[in-house]
């Protein structure tokens, strides 16, 4: 694929390393930077891949599930306890510690399916031949993990 664009949002999310021997097994958060990687073999009628306008629609729930919310292990001894005081304020990983790497592929297969739904209200649509190419999610300035397909 020739032609690649990103688009750049920003979370704030916490998450428990619960497998982890140092100080991320405790409560922390982080100023995530989500990029959103798209392809496409040739451009559209406007000499572009998509616009950028049309990637905040498509994925708005998407990154809303993340904002403001505790990622946790649902091994973690306090998961039931968090989850039934915080709700749908914490997002279950599954017997699996929600690191940089976990978060970019659950992002990647959420707004892979997201990317693939209509939606109405917007005046941009993403192309059908418009792929996702990737998913990158920075922690700190200095730290960031990928999914790909």
């Amino acid at each position: 694929m020739p032609y690649r664009i990103c688009k750049s949002f920003t979370v704030e999310s916490g998450h428990i390393l619960s497998k982890h021997p140092g100080d991320c097994r405790f409560p922390h958060g982080h100023s995530r930077t989500v990029e959103i990687i798209l392809t496409a073999d040739s451009l559209d009628a406007n000499d572009m891949v998509c616009d950028f306008k049309a990637l905040k629609p498509a994925i708005k729930a998407c990154l809303a599930r993340y904002d403001h919310t505790l990622a946790l292990n649902t091994d973690d001894p306090n998961y039931a306890a968090l989850s039934a005081l915080y709700g749908d304020h914490v997002i279950s990983f599954e017997k699996t510690d929600p690191t940089s790497e976990a978060i970019a592929c659950d992002l990647y297969q959420t707004i892979k399916i997201a990317m693939q739904t209509p939606h109405p209200h917007s005046d941009f649509p993403i192309p059908k031949d418009v792929k996702l190419e990737r998913v990158r999610i920075s922690e700190t300035g200095t730290s960031w993990a990928e999914y790909w397909e």
